[in-house]
C-alpha cells in the first residue's frame, strides 16, 4: 500500500488497515518459520505497510 492511498483513508479506514495487516503480518511470520515461504519478501513488504499505517496515525493524532 502506497502512502498517498493511505494518506486519501479516514481514520476508521486505517486503523482497519492496520488490524488487518498486523494480523497478516503475525500469521506469514508463523507460516515462515514452520516452512520457508515461496516470497518471503512479502514479510517485508507487509511489515513496511504496517509502519506507514502507524505513521499516519501518529501524524493525525499529533495534528489533532
Amino acid at each position: 500500500m502506497k502512502q498517498a492511498e493511505i494518506t486519501k483513508m479516514s481514520d476508521k479506514d486505517v486503523q482497519d488497515a492496520l488490524a488487518n495487516s498486523s494480523e497478516q503480518l503475525a500469521k506469514m511470520k508463523l507460516a515462515h518459520k514452520v516452512a520457508p515461504m515461496e516470497n518471503p519478501i512479502q514479510i517485508r513488504n507487509t511489515r513496511k505497510t504496517v509502519a506507514r499505517l502507524k505513521t499516519e496515525l501518529t501524524k493525525r493524532e499529533a495534528q489533532a
